[in-house]
């Protein structure tokens, strides 16, 4: 199974070129479409979709992110593995939030003249490297084949939430769903704080477990199925109604 993460949207032929290399040199594969609606050369948001979907895939699958806004420079192409699963992306930090939870088993920056396409673009190593690289090891390749081992990957640097006594937490918003749910650098395993609420500016939003444990219209801040605090409008949209963006500060307390 290869799957494939990208920023191109699908009006354009980016993605169906990918898999037009993928189905040649590999045509036995699965392909899933995750998305290729990451917001344009947006890493972090990348690195959180990878967090989140990935580990709910079969152990040995391989997951094709293209979100590149260094293609053409000197950021290295890589395949790793790490925690079961298999990654072919840009060294640009994509991984940071997976290899912060699974430890990295290996990597390879990917030589393009191992296994890239006939002419190598220098705006699209989607289709002519990082597509071949990953129908290579769908094929059963030896990752090893693709180029040199690395081990420096590149970490996005994602502020730490920062916890004070009484279960006191400051953190920020590192991302805004289709909802306009706002995703904070807060997780479950940071909260010591049974019952609290979170405070932004003059606004507190209360700590709840579901988005109906308030009225429709109502503000609520709950853990989402990734395990991050978030701060939600129940049927509403957090980030337009109280003016939150990125790298907003809140602060989970005690009521």
């Amino acid at each position: 199974m290869i799957t494939l993460t990208t920023d191109f949207g699908v009006r354009d032929p980016y993605v169906a070129a990918m898999k037009g290399v993928l189905r040649r040199r590999c045509p036995g594969a699965i392909i899933d479409d995750l998305t290729h609606d990451i917001a344009p050369q947006d890493v972090l948001e990348a690195a959180l979709f990878i967090e989140d979907a990935a580990p709910w895939f079969p152990d040995g699958t391989i997951h094709l992110v293209v979100v590149d806004p260094g293609v053409g420079t000197t950021r290295r192409p890589i395949a790793a593995g790490s925690g079961g699963h298999l990654f072919v992306c840009p060294d640009n930090g994509a991984l940071t939030l997976w290899l912060g939870r699974h430890k990295l088993d290996w990597a390879y920056e990917i030589i393009s003249d191992a296994s890239a396409t006939e002419m190598v673009s220098s705006t699209f190593h989607g289709r002519d490297i990082f597509a071949p690289a990953a129908a290579a090891l769908a094929n059963g390749g030896d990752p090893a084949t693709l180029g040199k081992p690395v081990t420096d990957l590149v970490r996005i640097q994602i502020p730490a939430p920062d916890c004070y006594d009484k279960g006191r937490i400051s953190g920020v918003i590192i991302h805004i769903d289709h909802f306009g749910n706002c995703i904070t650098n807060i997780r479950r395993e940071h909260n010591a704080v049974a019952a609290g609420a979170v405070y932004i500016g003059d606004c507190a939003f209360p700590l709840a477990k579901t988005y109906g444990d308030v009225p429709p219209g109502e503000p609520l801040a709950l853990y989402g199925s990734g395990g991050r605090l978030e701060i939600a409008v129940n049927q509403g949209h957090a980030a337009r109604q109280f003016g939150l963006a990125h790298m907003t500060q809140v602060i989970l307390a005690e009521e």
